[in-house]
């Protein structure tokens, strides 16, 4: 049962649905300011322009941009924790660090400014999504360093929703508070929204048990597929979102309505699509990685951010009325990409080829290991129990018409193992699809 799709509505129609010279001219005043910005107080930035030899007045348009050097996590890392600020430590008013899981932590900061343009852009993919002020909206993101829990929560508060800041964890407990408190709209991850799906099922409770209407989901990438799954088990009506903490954590684009690509807050943030091998400008309307400059942060200004991760940009006016261009859901990462026997393997290629079979449920796990000089490559996948009890037969069959299917799109074989629903561990955070047991060269 999904809810019905709410009335398109927008939260700053000026910058929003603003004409395109009128935008273009805007981000290239700011473009400038920003590369004067980094020049004067970023040493490490201002070294890497020296190298490539551009000065700010070289900016003259914004095809310029491409004169500039990418900047790259790995920069952030060097610059641990401050010395990629822009501004004094007394102007700083927020910290914000990544996990840290494979290096030292990306450190960013926020001055006042910049909270109150992270919480705008916030709102403004909330109501494109269908917030609105009589909402009462349930947080299931962590608190802390990490920059989903507050970036929603003050966006939130911004359009006049009424918010839980539950947390994660605790996930009958989550589903009892949803219930008691009347929550209208959820804030989570993809893949914990179907574990709190399933387990709505397992406990009992139906969807119209439930108030929810729409919901917020963002910080992994997720198939249309799984938002059917979402849309039907809880009962609501599912969007995208996109952020980077590097960038500014969530709000750099988000689904209207329409859930035809997410609106990029380009007013704040200059796109780029490049060929993450040659680095040159890629097709728009071909995959490519995603570039990003921000145009009005403070505390950390970046100039063509390497975001690693693969979409398509959809220019043109939506049917929602803003005018900005549109990226399409993120199909992959640039370093996530897995290379098996000469092939290059996306996480998401598997995903879409395992949803498109009957019986499949959307958790699944894959996992390389070498055996001699070869790499072996298996997908575990869960299916419902109709299917996992069934005879041993169909299930063998069904094994082979999935490694069939999974071969034509990867071009190399793979060994699939069906599993009982509930194996995988489930994560409140993002869902762990790759499990990577070759030795380390």
């Amino acid at each position: 049962m999904t809810k019905e799709r709410p009335q398109p509505a927008i939260w700053d129609p000026e910058f929003e649905c603003m004409h395109v010279d009128a935008l273009r001219a805007l981000q290239l005043e700011r473009l400038r300011k920003v590369v004067r910005r980094l020049r004067n107080h970023v040493p490490y930035y201002r070294q890497k322009m020296q190298i490539v030899g551009v000065t700010p007045s070289d900016i003259r348009t914004l095809e310029d941009i491409r004169k500039l050097p990418f900047t790259t996590k790995e920069d952030l890392r060097l610059c641990y924790p401050y010395e990629a600020f822009a501004v004094p430590l007394e102007k700083v008013v927020r910290i914000h660090a990544s996990s840290g899981t494979t290096g030292k932590s990306t450190v960013v900061g926020y001055t006042r400014k910049d909270l109150d343009a992270w919480t705008h852009v916030v709102a403004r993919f909330l109501v494109a999504g269908g917030l609105t002020s009589k909402d009462v909206l349930h947080i299931a993101f962590s608190y802390g360093l990490f920059t989903g829990g507050f970036g929603l929560h003050y966006g939130a508060e911004r359009v006049g929703a009424a918010v839980i800041p539950v947390s994660a964890g605790r996930s009958e407990r989550q589903i009892q508070l949803m219930k008691d408190f009347g929550s209208t709209a959820l804030v989570c991850t993809p893949s914990y929204a179907v574990y709190l799906g399933e387990l709505v099922q397992t406990l009992g409770v139906k969807p119209q048990d439930l108030k929810l209407r729409v919901g917020f989901f963002g910080a992994e990438a997720w198939s249309n597929r799984i938002r059917e799954e979402i849309q039907a088990k809880l009962g609501l009506f599912a969007t995208d979102n996109y952020g980077l903490s590097e960038i500014i954590g969530p709000g750099v684009a988000g689904e209207c309505v329409y859930q035809n690509g997410m609106h990029i807050s380009e007013d704040h943030f200059y796109p780029e699509l490049i060929d993450p091998d040659t680095c040159e400008p890629a097709d728009p309307a071909k995959s490519g990685e995603l570039v990003l400059t921000t145009l009005t942060k403070e505390a950390i200004p970046l100039v063509r951010y390497r975001t690693r991760d693969i979409c398509t940009l959809l220019p043109g006016t939506c049917a929602c009325g803003r005018t900005g261009v549109r990226m399409s859901k993120i199909c992959g990462r640039s370093d996530d990409m897995l290379i098996i026997r000469g092939a290059n393997v996306f996480p998401s290629q598997v995903e879409e080829v395992l949803l498109d079979v009957k019986g499949t449920l959307p958790h699944y796990q894959i996992v390389v290991s070498r055996e001699g000089a070869l790499d072996q490559l298996e997908v575990r996948v869960e299916v419902s129990e109709e299917f996992f009890f069934d005879e041993m037969k169909k299930l063998q069959e069904m094994e082979r018409h999935i490694e069939h299917k999974l071969e034509n799109v990867l071009g190399i074989r793979s060994a699939v193992k069906l599993i009982e629903p509930r194996t995988l561990e489930r994560s409140e955070g993002k869902a762990k699809r790759v499990l990577d047991l070759r030795p380390k060269e």
